[in-house]
């Protein structure tokens, strides 16, 4: 588990009323000294995030994190039904302790065979405990009325259980989050383990507000937030100062650097609104007169670069503005056609908007349409004046854009960085600097929009890529699972958004929903390995998808959210041999679901109860392929084959062809090729029968070891290194090879195939053309399709042991 580096971009918290009354809620059981609260609905899509997050994982070598991941080392035995909440605190020898929340279900702890892991009983405060020691980690744990509490300590244990005080503004805050994101956070600004989020050291969070409840949205390349503040009502809260003020759009990027470090930018409609409050907030004299400079101004930048700082004014009327400079017209230099002036009012700035601008004190400036800018560095305005004319400035930005687009374009307060200030402003909250490079993360931003006695906060930090050229092949996601990988990954229909999502299994049989945004949506546990490919059906006929899938023992219908619909999951004594098979035979969704037991099958409805009328019921031999439903001329054929014998049956089970051959059948799978039942012998010949039982055998020179694969049309054959698609022949270096996989995509037909010695995965078009850029890295078969809405095909396979890729093909 890694989490500390996740609480480093969003923070505060919440002030404290307190009534009794019952607790019912896990929020109402906090700890009274609780600094930070992390809330998730999916603790294993938690985990999933922050181990693949990019960003994340740059934290991974710092003391902190170490130290937090050695300390929440428990939450692996956990197995949480529902919401989960982790909270933080500080002892009085400034010790990080934890509590852990969360409802309590009969499968929540199993501990039956864990190594590394000790428990007893004892007696702590007239409570009684249960005293854990897992990998020489010590935790406590109860459970009281349906809730299961674990902390790090007795005391921790005791402050829950014996308190009844609840802080009523924390509820409130706590319940503005989301149960649909990755987590949320919630963080009181006097925590002891964050500091501050902006470039200057001076604007420290206990000072910016009181509370900051946020939700957490992880992916692998970016981390997006948004949530609330809330501070008292109270003038010594910074937050307070844009109080009835009216924010404006941001405009300080379009004069920005590009190669800055930065800008903060702050807006008001009203300069008096915003004056008075930071009046009463530095307790200065409100009758003191303000200079008629900022009576224009709708908006203030500061932008960094190095250790030099630039102001800049966003003026209404420039006209006005310039007549209060009226008497700062001394020129000092020109540059690039723009005139530079003296400027005899340096502490002008710091004097009007401390504690937001502080250590400032230009002595010239320059005006840029709109803008006034100011500082005490001529080589700065030179730098923004040549980037503004060449409109090279943040705005400009790749990386800025599409951080603005999750972002709004008025805010009161907000914050823009590059790499570099990213890394700065991180590394104030650790006890020792970030080592990682930040290098790709060149534009993150952070926003505070004030409303009535609360601000809307929004923060955005993505990973720039490299723009992708034509016919490229891309490596999209990186998904980690926490165990190795079963079986080979496939795409599965959301009928919600009609885009693919990833299914995939462990060794430990668990079954996971993964979103092609790299998401885990759901983790179920089986009874047992998934047999061939997870079918979709609809059994409630309401446009709803449900998973079809056998294991040896199970026949599971498993719902969108990772349910079991009743009355699945179906339990056989006997092992089941082969895939599951779905029928449906008319397309009106009147599925019919077909289960091999050697060389019995079963015909069930999909209530799990036996079809009537289906009169097969047993073969002479085990069956040595799946059997499949193909539909030709309005009539229905079932087919299947064992060793010696193929079988062509109508729907009611009866024989509708008999072969008039019999060989020896490989295992390959049955094709409907050229309007005939297609497959081939042990000895490697194709064989076809036609409708009316008429064989053809075509000896293609397949060895015993061959895989084929058939559309209507087309023809896959692999043979040793020798790859025939219709009838172009591929020949491969000699390997490891998967059998091949024939994909039809908007009309066009796609091989795929992987070399599992020198893990590279090849994809040819209908000629036998290898695809440009490929081959690329993968570790099993692959499923290729469009799984979104633009128009480039992606494929899935696996990566490494624990790892799933996801590739696009541009």
């Amino acid at each position: 588990m890694r989490f500390l580096g996740f609480a480093i971009l969003l923070f505060v918290v919440f002030s404290c009323s307190t009534t009794e009354k019952n607790r019912i809620n896990l929020i109402d059981f906090v700890p009274e000294n609780t600094s930070i609260i992390i809330k998730t609905s999916n603790l294993e899509d938690l985990k999933s995030s922050i181990k693949n997050s990019d960003f994340l994982n740059k934290f991974s070598e710092t003391s902190a994190y170490k130290h937090l991941e050695t300390n929440l080392d428990y939450l692996k035995l956990l197995k949480p039904n529902g919401e989960l909440l982790i909270c933080f605190s500080q002892d009085e020898k400034d010790s990080l302790q934890f509590t852990i929340i969360t409802k309590f279900t009969p499968q929540l702890f199993k501990r039956d065979s864990l190594k590394n892991y000790v428990e007893e009983t004892i007696s702590y405060e007239n409570q009684t405990l249960t005293k854990s020691t897992y990998n020489n980690n010590t935790f406590y744990s109860t459970v009281i009325d349906s809730t299961f509490f674990t902390a790090s300590s007795k005391d921790a244990i005791n402050t829950v259980l014996t308190s009844s005080n609840m802080n009523e503004e924390l509820v409130k805050i706590y319940n503005s989050t989301s149960n649909d994101k990755t987590f949320s956070i919630i963080i009181n600004a006097n925590s002891p383990f964050i500091k501050s989020f902006f470039i200057e050291e001076s604007l420290n969070l206990n000072a910016f507000t009181n509370y900051i409840a946020i939700d957490v949205n992880v992916n692998q390349d970016y981390i997006y937030v948004n949530g609330i503040t809330k501070a008292t009502d109270s003038t010594k809260i910074l937050s307070n100062i844009f109080r009835n003020t009216i924010p404006q759009e941001n405009q300080t990027q379009n004069i920005t650097p590009f190669d800055s470090d930065g800008f903060m930018s702050f807006t008001f409609k009203n300069f008096q609104t915003i004056e008075g409050n930071l009046k009463a907030y530095t307790k200065k004299d409100s009758i003191a007169g303000s200079s008629p400079l900022f009576d224009n101004i709708i908006e203030v930048g500061v932008i960094y670069q190095d250790e030099n700082r630039a102001i800049a004014l966003n003026s209404i009327d420039f006209i006005a503005t310039e007549d209060a400079l009226i008497g700062e017209q001394t020129i000092v230099e020109a540059y690039r056609g723009i005139e530079i002036y003296s400027f005899s009012q340096p502490k002008l700035f710091v004097d009007t908007f401390s504690p937001l601008i502080k250590n400032i004190n230009p002595n010239k400036y320059c005006v840029l349409d709109n803008f006034f800018v100011f500082s005490n560095s001529s080589a700065l305005l030179q730098n923004i004046i040549s980037n503004y004319q060449n409109k090279t400035t943040f705005s400009e930005l790749e990386t800025f854009k599409k951080a603005k687009e999750q972002l709004s374009n008025a805010s009161s307060l907000f914050l823009a960085t590059s790499s570099k200030s990213l890394k700065s402003i991180l590394s104030k909250n650790f006890k020792d600097d970030l080592e990682d490079s930040f290098s790709n993360y060149s534009s993150s931003a952070l926003q505070f929009i004030y409303d009535s006695n609360f601000a809307h906060l929004n923060a955005i930090i993505k990973k720039s890529k490299t723009r992708v050229s034509q016919n490229s092949v891309s490596e999209e996601l990186n998904i980690k699972l926490a165990s190795d990988i079963l079986n080979k990954p496939q795409f599965v229909t959301n009928h919600l958004t009609k885009e693919k999502e990833i299914v995939v299994q462990d060794i430990k049989n668990n079954l996971y929903l993964i979103s092609n945004k790299g998401k885990i949506l759901w983790k179920k546990q089986l009874e047992g390995a998934v047999l061939g490919t997870i079918e979709q059906i609809d059994v409630f006929k309401n446009g709803r998808l449900q998973l079809a899938f056998a294991t040896p023992n199970r026949v599971y219908v498993i719902d969108r959210n990772g349910k079991d619909v009743a009355p699945f999951p179906g339990k056989f004594n006997d092992a089941i041999t082969q895939p599951l098979s779905v029928f449906d035979y008319d397309r009106n969704k009147d599925y019919r679901l077909l289960v091999t037991q050697g060389k019995n099958i079963l015909l069930y409805d999909v209530h799990a109860k036996t079809v009537n009328g289906f009169n097969f019921k047993s073969a002479k031999e085990a069956l040595v392929s799946q059997p499949k439903h193909f539909r030709i001329s309005s009539k229905d054929y079932i087919v299947f084959k064992t060793q010696n014998t193929l079988h062509i049956l109508d729907r009611t089970g009866n024989t509708r062809v008999n072969p008039k051959t019999s060989v020896n059948f490989s295992n390959q799978p049955i094709f409907l090729y050229s309007d005939t039942f297609t497959t081939t012998t042990s000895n490697g010949q194709l064989i076809s029968l036609d409708t009316k039982g008429g064989v053809s055998t075509q000896n293609l020179n397949l060895s015993e070891k061959h895989n084929i694969e058939a559309s209507s049309k087309t023809l896959v054959t692999l043979n040793e290194n020798k790859l025939t698609i219709k009838s172009n022949i591929v020949e491969l270096d000699f390997g490891t090879y998967t059998k091949p996989e024939l994909f039809y995509i908007k009309d066009k037909i796609y091989v795929a195939i992987t070399d599992l010695q020198t893990q590279k995965v090849y994809i040819f078009d209908s000629q036998g053309n290898l695809l440009p850029n490929f081959p690329v890295y993968g570790n099993s078969e692959i499923a290729l399709d469009n799984i979104d809405k633009d128009n480039s095909l992606e494929f899935v396979t696996k990566g490494e042991t624990n790892s799933i890729l996801l590739y696009r093909i541009n």
